[in-house]
């Protein structure tokens, strides 16, 4: 006799959250177009363009990218974004490339880059780029030189991670808010570098 295929069970924090969402959208507590313009304010406001200006700042502002990269949480708080959990910020440079990922489950700065992709939450991408991060980065279209050495960090409950991208050669003479326009969120999380826009934008992957 066939087995029958196992059922992947829905993770309890996701099927409690609907459930609490079905019952306040009952009782007429909220409503669909209000949950809509939360998630839209995460995707498309509060992150990454939050996260892309504080690259920018880091560019163009010496001081502050050493308070970022001492104390990230502390200094965030300088261009009126929220705290949130203690959050490290990783400074890549022409010899290092740092990833981000949460093996465990899907730890993420939301404060600075919003809602995690869908990529990011997947069991793949959170097994296979501790083990393997340079065939996984090829995957996301961005090939690193051999001698770059490549370090991932794993994010948890307690502690998140943020990449601070190299500014790309060309951008010299932009401006912070310009600049910031360059930043996304992949560049952020370490599977994408920034280009010069005439360098054909940033390398990056979709949700």
């Amino acid at each position: 006799m066939a087995e029958t295929p196992a059922v992947p069970h829905e993770p309890y924090a996701a099927s409690r959250t609907k459930a609490l969402e079905s019952l306040l959208l009952e009782k007429g507590l909220l409503t669909t177009e209000f949950i809509d313009s939360i998630v839209r304010r995460y995707e498309q406001d509060i992150g990454p363009l939050k996260g892309a200006k504080v690259v920018a700042r880091a560019w163009v502002d010496p001081a502050f990218k050493a308070r970022l990269l001492a104390d990230g949480a502390t200094a965030i708080l300088e261009l009126g974004l929220d705290r949130g959990a203690p959050l490290v910020v990783l400074e890549n440079t022409p010899g290092a490339h740092n990833v981000v990922v949460c093996t465990l489950c899907s730890c993420y700065p939301w404060s600075v880059l919003g809602l995690p992709p869908t990529w990011y939450k997947s069991p793949p991408y959170r097994s296979r780029v501790v083990i393997e991060p340079r065939s996984v980065l090829a995957e996301f279209g961005l090939t690193l030189p051999e001698t770059t050495e490549i370090r991932v960090w794993d994010s948890s409950s307690d502690l998140r991670y943020m990449v601070l991208p190299e500014r790309p050669v060309g951008t010299e003479g932009m401006t912070e808010e310009e600049l910031a326009t360059l930043v996304t969120r992949d560049a952020m999380i370490g599977v994408a570098v920034v280009r010069a826009p005439l360098d054909g934008g940033t390398v990056g992957a979709s949700a």
